[in-house]
């Protein structure tokens, strides 16, 4: 996330007044409102793959796959509220009915697998805070992804009983993640496809993968 723009704290509906609009997409969190990081060439090749192989595999299935438009509230509302999280995750999959925050129909607040691709630049804030509500106020969310940008890596994490999360990683371009909650998997190979790593980026320089 960027610098906030605006100087003191906002409500959830001066945001949703504000950002509707807007053509630039803003996310809200705590209050503030920050522009929507810049994308290289690599994260928005992966956000286009992610989509195309998230679609394909939905086809004849109760979920669909939704494109980085559309917004996710984490957190509870009331008038005045300020604090809360929108977010646009970089592809979101709703499964049954989509529930929205209002009569717009542009804020999601049940979505089953978020998947963010990371950035330099907003990768602290989607592995820490941002997971964080998406924890703790999406009760329909089993699965969380998150995809580098700078290098072949996938990870996974599942919603288990009891406030649980489990963790496993792929990093190996023949291989695959499997989606439990929607029967989908991501091969690395087609969410990579004409993505070019520097050849230091790997982050497994002994080659034990994970």
């Amino acid at each position: 996330m960027g610098l906030p723009q605006t100087a003191s704290k906002i409500s959830f509906d001066d945001y949703l007044a504000y950002e509707r609009e807007e053509e630039a997409r803003h996310e809200y969190f705590d209050g503030m409102i920050y522009a929507m990081a810049w994308e290289s060439l690599e994260h928005s090749t992966i956000s286009a793959n992610l989509i195309g192989i998230l679609h394909g595999q939905l086809k004849g299935k109760p979920c669909r796959a939704l494109s980085p438009n559309m917004k996710v509230l984490s957190g509870e509302y009331f008038p005045g509220q300020t604090r809360g999280l929108f977010s646009y995750p970089d592809a979101t999959v709703v499964c049954g009915e989509p529930k929205f925050h209002d009569e717009r129909r542009d804020v999601l607040i049940n979505p089953t697998v978020i998947v963010e691709v990371l950035s330099p630049g907003t990768e602290l804030f989607d592995r820490g805070e941002k997971f964080q509500r998406y924890r703790q106020h999406l009760d329909t969310l089993q699965d969380f992804v998150l995809v580098s940008s700078l290098y072949p890596l996938v990870e996974l994490y599942q919603r288990q009983p009891h406030g649980f999360w489990l963790y496993s990683a792929v990093a190996e371009l023949d291989a695959s993640v499997v989606l439990p909650s929607i029967a989908c998997h991501l091969p690395l190979l087609e969410l990579y496809d004409r993505v070019e790593f520097p050849t230091h980026s790997n982050p497994f320089p002994l080659g034990d993968g994970l």
